[in-house]
């Protein structure tokens, strides 16, 4: 079964500063329908104006993934981990017993744009730890990269959750297939381009929900950019 969530369907937040899009419930925004998916509890696409940001702020046994699409985004938090971060460099933050952060653009003159991922944790207590990787997408273009997972490979973020997230660059007229284990569900959440996937168009900011599919084949209509969340 797959069930679209479209790009224009999602919770909007306009600060001037900050323009959010939300997949799931967030903030002021509540829809019953629109929890979470599995652990996946948020995914926000955000478009912050230069020298604006998010100031210090508390975080509690939650996984934390910031994706940089375009711009610079500048990160310190309580356990001393904190860089700025630009496309191509995934962010994971495990806020466990407590944690304070800040997020800003890294730039006074251009926007930057990202997605903000937050994913329930496999239990609650957790140290709090931060940790920061580069992928080079397009030297991997067409094929599915580790981000994170809850057992990663040396090149992957840990993350403390039953999880596999994924990205991708599928180029215009390519295609790649994924089949999801046993009972396992995916989320895709297309950023940049146009996919079809078993079938359905997606549009940038679209995201898709697969359960009970053997084989999911995602093509490119002109070059695209994804995450796929592979969930227990």
């Amino acid at each position: 079964m797959l069930t679209l969530r479209g790009a224009d369907t999602r919770g909007k937040a306009d600060f001037g500063w900050l323009k959010s899009a939300h997949s799931f419930s967030f903030g002021e925004y509540y829809d019953p329908r629109f929890m979470g998916f599995g652990a996946l509890r948020v995914i926000n696409e955000d478009h912050v104006a230069p020298g604006a940001g998010f100031g210090t702020h508390p975080h509690k046994d939650m996984e934390i993934i910031s994706y940089v699409l375009n711009g610079k985004l500048a990160h310190k938090d309580s356990t001393g981990g904190g860089s700025t971060i630009r496309h191509g460099t995934v962010q994971r933050m495990s806020a466990g017993t407590g944690i304070t952060h800040s997020e800003f653009n890294g730039s006074e003159s251009d926007e930057v744009h990202f997605l903000q991922i937050w994913l329930l944790p496999e239990r609650t207590g957790l140290t709090p730890s931060y940790e920061e990787k580069h992928f080079d997408l397009t030297a991997s273009a067409n094929k599915l990269v580790l981000l994170a997972a809850n057992d990663p490979d040396e090149k992957a973020l840990k993350i403390h959750q039953d999880v596999n997230l994924y990205g991708a660059q599928l180029e215009a007229g390519k295609e790649i297939s994924f089949a999801p284990g046993g009972t396992r569900k995916i989320w895709l959440q297309l950023a940049k381009g146009t996919l079809r996937v078993n079938g359905v168009d997606m549009i940038a900011g679209d995201g898709l929900a697969a359960e009970d599919e053997e084989k999911l084949l995602i093509a490119a209509n002109d070059n695209a950019e994804f995450l796929l969340f592979d969930l227990a």
